[in-house]
């Protein structure tokens, strides 16, 4: 027979407020009060039937007991309940003050949402003998409660200060809601510019990382090669990849292909220096034993070299990325004819500062969602150093 105890229930989520130990195989359930101690849950669970639970002894008891329960409150999450209430109020009840000829759309969207998510948290504040499905979320809430009050207290700020006073004129700022009109109305010219920024991004960071990881390898490896190679990065390396823009866009054939150069040149100079770094210094030792078992020159660089620097070739591909972004950005500005840099030119060309806002959350969300997909990466490809290497 198979004993399981409903974690969920331990901490006192069941709906009856009760601790429960269930054996499913009989469908036999030992229930005391929530609020029982382990000795009080111990001489209950020792008269029960012994047929009906399996035996554990005082020590599991105590275990089990040792875990944390989920207090009925959440008073961060309640605190975040009236934090969005407030918001959600201040912009349905407080009428906006109108500037030029019509009124800010999506005032009582905004609003009407605003309260959802306060509704939403005031259940979760108080779900903490729910049922578990709702306790599982709250849980999942727990750790970014602070940000869920801090949120709604930065947008009612917002709110205040540009739909509902003007303090801050327009058009330079714009109340939260003028974003959303903009992501409902120019959505397609918005997500075309993103799509085009991502491949120029690829394009360039892919190119820029293979040429660096190459470059770095050969003069880690090789006296002769970096007898030429490293005098060369020394001196070109530092030289910012947006301060040759004149040269790119006269011997390119386009702009489009100018601006993969630069940012494949912004990433391969840091990528090469890791990866150098990396390679050089791999222990002797580990060279040695490999030859003493009848390694080739090939298995050496394969599967002893690159694998042992992989830690530092990432650190440079973070650094690459970094690098990638600005010129990324620049590229787009002075010549590219789509992507979110070209987006926030346009924008500002026709003083359109909330379509410029818009943009940069995008770009920030994008951004940041590429650093995360690299992290993810390098969690896979080295996960056979952990313990190895300090991550």
């Amino acid at each position: 027979m198979s004993a399981i105890l409903d974690n969920a229930a331990l901490r006192g989520a069941s709906p009856a407020g009760a601790l429960e130990l269930t054996e499913h195989a009989e469908g036999s359930t030992l229930r005391v009060p929530a609020s029982a101690s382990a000795s009080a849950f111990a001489s209950a669970y020792a008269s029960a039937p012994a047929p009906s639970l399996p035996r554990f002894d005082e020590t599991e008891i105590d275990q089990l007991f040792a875990a944390p329960r989920t207090p009925a409150l959440w008073g961060v999450g309640f605190a975040a309940a009236l934090a969005w209430a407030a918001f959600g109020s201040i912009t349905l009840r407080w009428p906006n003050k109108v500037v030029g000829f019509a009124d800010w759309a999506f005032t009582d969207e905004l609003g009407v949402f605003a309260l959802v998510v306060a509704a939403l948290l005031a259940v979760l504040s108080v779900s903490g003998r729910a049922t578990p499905p709702l306790l599982r979320l709250r849980e999942a809430l727990t750790g970014a409660g602070p940000w869920l009050v801090a949120i709604p207290v930065a947008l009612s700020a917002w709110e205040i200060l540009t739909a509902k006073t003007g303090t801050l004129p327009t058009p330079f700022f714009a109340p939260p809601q003028a974003l959303i009109e903009v992501y409902t109305e120019d959505w397609r010219r918005l997500g075309d510019s993103a799509v085009n920024t991502l491949k120029l991004l690829g394009l360039g960071f892919g190119f820029g990382a293979i040429a660096g990881f190459l470059i770095g390898v050969s003069i880690g490896w090789s006296r002769a090669i970096g007898y030429w190679v490293h005098p060369v990065l020394r001196v070109l390396g530092p030289v910012p990849a947006t301060a040759l823009l004149p040269l790119t866009f006269y011997f390119f054939p386009s702009s489009y292909s100018a601006a993969a150069f630069l940012i494949a040149l912004s990433t391969a100079f840091p990528v090469a220096v890791l990866t150098w770094s990396g390679v050089a210094g791999v222990n002797k030792s580990y060279y040695d034993v490999a030859r003493t078992l009848g390694a080739s020159e090939a298995f050496l660089v394969l599967r002893v070299a690159i694998p042992a620097a992989l830690p530092n070739v990432f650190v440079g591909l973070f650094m690459g990325l970094g690098a990638s972004f600005s010129v990324l950005v620049t590229a787009e500005m002075m010549g590219v004819k789509s992507g979110l840099g070209w987006y926030l030119t346009w924008a500002q060309g026709w003083a359109s500062y909330v379509n410029m806002y818009a943009a940069l959350i995008v770009m920030a969300l994008l951004f940041s969602g590429v650093i995360t997909l690299l992290f993810t990466v390098r969690d896979r490809a080295l996960a056979w150093q952990k313990g190895t290497v300090k991550w």
